[in-house]
């Protein structure tokens, strides 16, 4: 695993917003008294969706809250990849997948429009808006090439799908996340071929088999007992 370390800017302070903080409280509820520090990845997470990224200030807020120190809660945010720890685009984060299935699919055309359309990998674009990040294997291999953007699954993207994607981001827009080549979830590309019954799947064919009766296990026999002496 690669090094991650704090962004070296930091704010001057870190503080849960009203409704992230009675998030938090609930998170901390859950768990007895002696044991909230297994909050700390919920708060982290709730940190993080409330600016975008996790701070030194933030680390050392949610320290002070579960009674743990610093370091603990340090560990935590610098082994899980889920959490960043360098400022992101405010309203748009690309994690381009850029392992294997969706190199052959064509990643490396993705990469060109976010280079072109942003900027370099891990930066943040110049408005503040945009940032992207090259990540290994986002679990939609079959959709692929395909990118996470901030929330959402965008698959089956080409340049032209991702760059209309990214331009609608900036007008405002909310793009529809899941497949752009007309296919739901990810069913095969084109005709289905397979599982075309819907008796298969939604429970009408299962209540009409009847099941054989079995036979029934032989009775087993009683030992005979020893003879006395």
């Amino acid at each position: 695993m690669s090094v991650r370390r704090l962004a070296k800017e930091q704010p001057a302070s870190f503080a849960f917003s009203k409704d992230s903080q009675a998030k938090a409280d609930w998170w901390k509820a859950k768990y007895p008294a002696a044991r909230k520090q297994s909050a700390v990845i919920p708060m982290l997470w709730l940190a993080q969706k409330q600016e975008g990224w996790i701070s030194e200030p933030a680390i050392q807020e949610i320290a002070k809250q579960l009674e743990m120190p610093v370091i603990r809660v340090l560990e935590v945010a610098t082994f899980y990849v889920m959490f960043q720890l360098q400022p992101v685009g405010k309203v748009a984060f690309v994690q381009l997948c850029g392992t294997t299935p969706c190199q052959l699919r064509g990643a490396l055309d993705l990469k060109a429009v976010l280079k072109a359309k942003i900027g370099d990998a891990n930066h943040v674009s110049a408005d503040g808006k945009f940032s992207w990040e090259e990540v290994e294997c986002l679990g939609a291999c079959c959709n692929a090439p395909m990118a996470a953007i901030n929330d959402y699954y965008y698959e089956d993207l080409t340049p032209e799908s991702l760059a209309q994607i990214l331009d609608d981001f900036a007008a405002g827009k909310d793009p529809k996340p899941g497949s752009y080549d007309g296919r739901g979830a990810s069913e095969p590309k084109g005709a289905i071929h397979t599982l075309t019954d819907p008796k298969l799947y939604d429970g009408s064919y299962a209540k009409k088999i009847k099941i054989p009766n079995l036979p029934e296990k032989p009775k087993a026999s009683k030992a005979k007992s020893e003879p006395t002496a």
